[in-house]
């Protein structure tokens, strides 16, 4: 049990090596395959398999997820670790069973899917955080996401560790005993380990064509930067919005004496103006003399107050004296951040309970209609907390999205790895849709990131900057975005079947006819041994 219980840790370990700012992406595969032999040699009981799980998570999540508890202490961060390893610990429990079945390495991927599947649903609409497809943003594995999703480029992870695994253990297990055959267990180990990296290698011509379009748009992201670090990020709020005006007042004298190309339209970040244009006109009128300088329709991440006393995470289109001429309202919003479920129980036990907010969901369209210089711009939006869900950006595409903008807020984070952890998101986003992709960040990083995944430019952290490129503008759906969630629903449902034809199996082994037989004579045995 030692051995096993250290080998967990260090798949845990491994795991989190692989996410970035680090490149390293193979570090995801190593994790899978230590786990893999972790749970499978010498077919461990249950709950052996429910501790390994768990020691993997708690390895996995602890070093990942500091960044919760920057502003806040210890105690969120490691409680969220916590449940977040309870869910590795079912996996290792559910594994145990389905890898009993032919072909393990299958069925090990499969409660994988299963367990990140519904991680990233329940509780209070899941955290997608930590999938291992965010791992992948450096490897070769990347253009499988145009195929099969985010999960199904989790699943290539897990696959491809696991097979290399299983291959080992078959190889070894011929070398101890040369009178069994290893031959076939051996050669569907290779098929499955290389499946992944051939299907990605030849899929990434596909995706490096999908950057030539008919048409494009030439946009301009502002990060204006932050007054402070902390919490109170936006105490200052009008510093806030200034910052944001004067970076955007820069770009149009440069765009004015020839130093700049004139944008098409201009992306601001979330929170860039929490002082809501729509009940203040100060902040409207700035806004207007910004979008009338630079020449271009600018998004503004900014708060707006509705009838029934509760606030959206608004991004309006503001377009010169035109004034608003579209709204998003973010959709999916950020529990124990934007709103605290059961709030009178968690306020039991931080104090920082009561400084979560009291949002509402939007609804409707996850894009809009950007009147932009050379023509109407349809630009799906995906606000920060939202990139991580499948459904976000799968839902702006479907609704005409020609590009993605992810206007986003991280200086509550500091100088944590959060902003980079979430930069990934929008890379595999990128791949998944065939869409170009602008992160516009508050206080960084931003990015342009080009339909195959790879940043054409970003920002530092903490500083004001200004990025500008010309974006291809794509109407055509990739294979994942239009298979939508079901692969994933399919290889949960599979996952699930699995588990019940290996329960089944293992009642009828542990309380079958011949197991009670077997008991009969054992009884037998023992009563004529004492007599």
């Amino acid at each position: 049990m030692f051995v096993r219980t250290v080998v967990a840790a260090l798949a845990g370990c491994a795991m989190y090596t692989a996410f970035p700012p680090r490149t390293w992406w193979f570090m995801a595969v190593v994790a899978a395959a230590l786990l893999f032999a972790a749970i499978s040699v010498g077919r461990p009981r249950v709950r052996t398999g429910a501790w390994l799980g768990f020691v993997f998570g708690l390895a996995f999540f602890i070093p990942l997820l500091p960044w919760i508890g920057v502003y806040v202490g210890p105690l969120p961060w490691l409680a969220l670790a916590v449940v977040l390893a309870i869910y590795l610990a079912v996996f290792g429990a559910i594994a145990v069973l389905t890898m009993r079945l032919p072909v393990p390495p299958v069925w090990f991927t499969l409660t994988w899917v299963l367990i990140e599947g519904v991680r990233s649903a329940f509780p209070f609409g899941g955290f997608p955080w930590g999938r291992a497809a965010f791992s992948q943003v450096d490897g070769p594995l990347l253009p499988l996401a145009a195929i099969i999703g985010a999960p199904g480029l989790s699943a290539a992870v897990a696959l491809f560790g696991a097979s290399l695994a299983w291959l080992i253990q078959v190889v070894v297990e011929r070398t101890r005993d040369p009178r069994r055959s290893a031959a076939r267990p051996a050669a569907i180990a290779v098929v499955l380990a290389l499946l992944g990296p051939m299907a990605a290698i030849a899929l990434t011509p596909a995706t490096v064509d999908r950057t030539v379009a008919q048409s494009s748009t030439r946009i301009a992201v502002i990060q204006g930067n932050v007054p402070r670090l902390g919490l109170d990020f936006n105490a200052q709020r009008r510093a806030v919005l200034d910052n944001h005006v004067r970076q955007t007042f820069a770009l149009a004298d440069s765009v004015r004496s020839g130093r700049a190309e004139q944008p098409d339209l201009v992306l601001w970040p979330e929170n860039a103006s929490d002082i809501s244009p729509l009940t203040n006109p100060d902040a409207a009128e700035e806004i207007t003399a910004t979008s009338v300088s630079v020449g271009a329709p600018i998004l503004v991440g900014t708060l707006v107050s509705n009838p029934d006393g509760r606030p959206t995470n608004t991004v309006l289109v503001w377009d010169g004296d035109r004034g608003p001429q579209a709204r998003y309202d973010k959709h999916i919003i950020q529990p124990f951040g934007e709103y605290l479920p059961m709030r009178e129980f968690f306020r039991l036990f931080s104090p920082y309970a009561d400084m979560a907010g009291n949002f509402r969901p939007g609804s409707g369209r996850a894009a809009v209609s950007v009147p932009g210089r050379s023509g109407t711009v349809e630009v799906g939006i995906a606000t920060c907390w939202e990139v991580a869900f499948d459904s976000a950006t799968r839902d702006a595409v479907d609704d005409g999205a020609q590009l993605l903008y992810v206007p986003t807020n991280n200086a509550t984070f500091g100088r944590t790895d959060m902003t980079y952890q979430q930069l990934a998101m929008s890379q595999v986003r990128a791949v998944e849709h065939g869409r170009a992709v602008a992160v516009a960040a508050t206080s960084g990083v931003s990015a342009i990131i080009e339909p195959d995944g790879m940043i054409a430019s970003r920002t530092g952290i903490f500083t004001p900057a200004v990025l500008a490129a010309r974006l291809p503008l794509h109407e055509d759906r990739t294979i994942a975005t239009r298979l939508g969630p079901w692969p994933e629903r399919a290889a949960m449902l599979v996952a699930v079947v699995g588990l019940l034809v290996a329960l089944s199996r293992r009642t009828r082994f542990v309380g079958g006819p011949n197991a009670r037989r077997a008991a009969s004579d054992r009884t037998e045995v023992l009563n004529e041994g004492a007599r």
